[in-house]
């Protein structure tokens, strides 16, 4: 027996798990799948990997590198933030929203936690031939409102049509880009030991909305939506609490991959009470109906924010002042141990690992 085996097997069971986990996520991202699966799509392990195998591989710069929800650039003498993202929710309406206002709410949330005051956004469509021009006038005058609630215009577009059956009604792409003109910097690769995580308000409610609005589960809730723009929020926050450290909008896997992130972008542990995760009654019931953990279920009007442990007061007022943030509650601890991992301190008194997810059990919510 080596040296290196035997004390591999003088660690405790535990410790085995967590160098086996450790050794695993120091390996190259490597895509094993020859063709494109809806888990690449998910938020979780699939998409992780897909980003770090092929787009980082092609695209690598330092612009890129800290995988923020919007990149910050240096231009004109000062800095702004640019995003992206696209839409391809299914149904194209639910209860609290549409694929139009997810698309400006999105894409302002994603400049918001970036540090940015969103101003302008680009609009693309992609039509199915045959979609009803009176459901594009829907989405298109949903979009104009969110724009006009969020403070921000749409500036340029473009559109193309495919044939009947080449896709699904209708999707969209949204880009933005706003103006930092805060000092300092965000990302959560900054989070300490000691620092607070935070969420906005109930989690799941929009993954929720949108499994139930398909009518494949015969289930009935009250449940909408929680698509909004968040920059109000965010801007309330910043200005109460300079030690923010990083902001994610939990969208795609939920609050749990951005602990994830958190943990894995600043080389800490995430340590998350259950007990303290804000969960509506029926997003709740509907999880445990469906088998699902709340946590990985996407929200579209609720951020993650990692805050200094010491200013935790001044960011919770903060939050709870605005219509948006009345919900918000303080629901894990950063610490130095165990390294990029996420802790969840259970309501039955254990503690167990909260991974990324490999599959997508709710496709095509945003």
């Amino acid at each position: 027996m080596t040296q290196q085996s035997q004390r591999y097997q003088e660690l405790s069971r535990e410790e085995q798990v967590l160098q086996r986990i450790e050794k695993a996520r120091a390996r190259k991202a490597k895509l094993k799948e020859e063709r494109i699966t809806l888990s690449h799509g998910s938020g979780g392990k699939a998409t992780q990997t897909l980003i770090e195998a092929v787009f980082l591989e092609a695209f690598s710069n330092p612009l890129l590198a800290p995988l923020e929800d919007g990149a910050v650039l240096d231009a004109l003498g000062g800095r702004l933030a640019f995003t992206t993202d696209s839409y391809v929710v299914s149904p194209l309406f639910f209860p609290g929203g549409d694929i139009g206002d997810l698309a400006v709410n999105g894409t302002v949330n994603d400049l918001a936690v970036s540090g940015a005051r969103p101003l302008w956004l680009s609009a693309g469509f992609i039509l199915e031939e045959g979609f009803p021009v009176a459901d594009l006038e829907r989405i298109v005058g949903s979009m104009a409102a969110a724009a006009e609630r969020a403070g921000v215009q749409v500036v340029t577009g473009d559109t193309k049509v495919v044939q009947r059956g080449k896709a699904d009604g209708c999707y969209v792409n949204t880009a933005g880009v706003g103006v930092i003109e805060r000092e300092g910097e965000l990302g959560v690769a900054l989070a300490r030991p000691g620092d607070a995580v935070i969420v906005s308000g109930p989690i799941g409610e929009h993954g929720i909305t949108v499994m139930l609005a398909r009518g494949e589960l015969d289930i009935e809730s009250e449940v909408t939506s929680d698509t909004a723009p968040l920059n109000g929020l965010v801007e309330r926050l910043l200005d109460a609490c300079p030690g923010v450290r990083g902001l994610r909008d939990a969208t795609r896997g939920g609050v749990a991959t951005i602990c994830n992130e958190v943990a894995r972008a600043a080389g800490v542990a995430v340590v998350v009470d259950e007990e303290a995760v804000p969960v509506g009654r029926d997003v709740r019931g509907a999880c445990e109906l469906l088998g699902i953990d709340p946590l990985y279920v996407a929200c579209e009007g609720r951020l993650v924010a990692v805050v200094d442990g010491d200013q935790v007061d001044a960011a919770m007022a903060a939050l709870r002042s605005h219509p948006l943030g009345e919900g918000a509650a303080v629901i894990g601890r950063v610490r130095d141990d165990p390294p990029g991992l996420v802790l969840l301190k259970t309501s039955f008194g254990g503690t167990r690992i909260v991974d990324l997810l490999v599959g997508d059990p709710l496709p095509r919510i945003c």
